[in-house]
């Protein structure tokens, strides 16, 4: 077994600026906010509706931190490459870019779905389905869940290595004065946002599967 040093190097640089963030945003919390403070309001708010509209207000609450996290690690992870002044230091790179990442999150996603499928409809319920509408679909129905994974998990490892792959090749062919601006907001800001907000929809939607 190896471990790639520069990913977790990288993974807790990101947990370090998102607990950087938080401690900043709550520690002059006031009627009239700081601008930290509305970002993360911002964030928070916007998260725990979405939350709440996928999976009522009840389990919203419960899973509602957790989907914030998700999205807040996921898009900071897509942008410690390119987001100013992250993306002027070279040693930076996107965590997301290594497919252990999104797969990991992926199986987290997976098994925090299907302990909450559990948890709220019993397991005999929560079986029962994987039998539906015949016995004999049960394969199936199990491929199709560990599908899932795989379709997260490569959709982000995917379009986060393509942007990267497509930014450095341009940049050389350019001698990194024309397109690369241009590119490092497209293919790093819009679709790293892009990627870490659908990334944590699908996988609220699958919460809300398994729960209902």
């Amino acid at each position: 077994m190896t471990f790639n040093l520069e990913v977790i190097l990288m993974t807790w640089i990101v947990i370090g600026i998102l607990l950087l963030f938080g401690f900043l945003a709550v520690k002059k919390r006031g009627v009239i906010p700081n601008p930290m403070q509305v970002v993360g309001e911002l964030f928070v708010k916007n998260l725990y509706d979405l939350a709440d509209d996928a999976l009522e207000e009840e389990l919203g609450k419960k899973y509602g931190p957790m989907i914030c996290a998700l999205f807040l690690f996921l898009w900071m992870s897509n942008m410690l490459g390119v987001l100013p002044p992250l993306g002027f230091i070279p040693e930076f790179s996107e965590p997301t870019k290594d497919l252990n990442t999104p797969l990991g999150l992926g199986l987290l996603g997976f098994f925090i779905a299907h302990a909450a499928g559990i948890k709220e409809k019993g397991i005999k319920d929560y079986l029962k389905v994987y039998i539906e509408p015949f016995a004999f679909m049960l394969p199936l129905n199990l491929i199709g869940e560990l599908a899932k994974v795989v379709s997260i998990s490569f959709r982000l490892f995917g379009n986060i290595m393509g942007g990267s792959i497509i930014i450095l090749v341009v940049s050389h062919l350019t001698y990194s004065i024309l397109l690369p601006p241009a590119l490092f907001g497209f293919f790093g800001i819009f679709v790293g946002t892009i990627q870490a907000f659908v990334f944590t929809m699908l996988t609220t939607v699958y919460i809300s599967v398994q729960v209902k």
